[in-house]
C-alpha cells in the first residue's frame, strides 16, 4: 500500500500544472510536436540528475547549505522569468504548422530548455529528497527499490509531457488554437513569469 501511495503521489506531482507543463505547452503550440517532445525529453533528463544526486545524498547536503540552495533557487527563478518574458514578446509569432507538415527545429535548444527548467527547480529536488529519505535505508539495502521508483518517475515525466506535446499539436486542436494564439502565448509567458516570481519570493 505504501508503494501504491508513492506511485499515485508521483503521478499527481507530474500531472499537476507547473513550469514544465507551461514550457512544453508553449514550445509545442509555437514550434511544433517535435519541439514539445524534445522539451519533454529534457525534463526527463533533468529528473535523472535529481534522482542521481538524491540517491548519493547530495540533495540533502544542498538543502542544508542555504547559500548553495539560494543560488539554485534564484538561477531557476531567473531562467523562468527569462522564458516568460521571451514568451510574451513573441506572442504574435506564427503558430506551429499542422500535423503532417515539416519544420526545421533546433533539437538541442528545446532539450536544453526542458532540462534547465526542471533541473534548476529546487522544489523538484526537495520532492525527491523527501521521498528518497523514506525509501532508502541507512544500510542502503533497498537502493534497488529507490532506483526502480526513480525510473518510474523518469518514464512518467517523459510519457506525460510527450502526451501533452502530441495532444496540443493535433490538427483538431490546432484549428481552435489559431483563434486564441496570442492570448495563449501571453498566458504561457505570464505563467512562467509567475512561477519564477514565486520561486524567487519563497524563503
Amino acid at each position: 500500500m505504501e508503494w501504491l501511495s508513492l506511485a499515485v503521489l508521483g503521478l499527481l506531482i507530474v500531472i499537476s500544472p507547473g513550469a514544465d507543463f507551461v514550457l512544453v505547452l508553449k514550445n509545442s503550440v509555437n514550434q511544433g510536436r517535435q519541439a514539445g517532445i524534445w522539451t519533454a525529453l529534457g525534463v526527463s533528463l533533468a529528473i535523472c540528475v535529481h534522482i542521481s544526486y538524491s540517491m548519493l545524498g547530495i540533495s540533502y547536503l544542498i538543502s542544508q547549505n542555504e547559500q548553495i540552495f539560494d543560488i539554485i533557487r534564484y538561477a531557476g527563478a531567473a531562467y523562468l522569468v527569462y522564458l516568460g518574458i521571451k514568451g510574451i514578446i513573441s506572442a504574435d509569432n506564427k503558430l506551429a504548422p499542422m500535423e503532417g507538415t515539416t519544420q526545421s527545429i533546433s533539437v538541442w535548444r528545446y532539450l536544453a530548455q526542458g532540462f534547465l527548467c526542471n533541473v534548476l527547480n529546487p522544489k523538484t529536488m526537495l520532492f525527491f529528497l523527501s521521498i528518497f529519505s523514506q525509501v532508502i535505508s541507512p544500510d542502503a539495502e533497498n537502493q534497488h527499490i529507490a532506483l526502480g521508483y526513480g525510473l518510474y518517475m523518469i518514464v512518467l515525466h517523459g510519457l506525460w509531457f510527450g502526451i501533452v506535446a502530441v495532444l496540443f499539436t493535433s490538427n483538431t486542436l490546432q484549428k481552435h488554437l489559431l483563434k486564441a494564439k496570442k492570448r495563449l502565448n501571453q498566458a504561457c509567458g505570464f505563467g512562467l513569469l509567475t512561477f519564477g516570481a514565486l520561486l524567487a519570493a519563497k524563503s
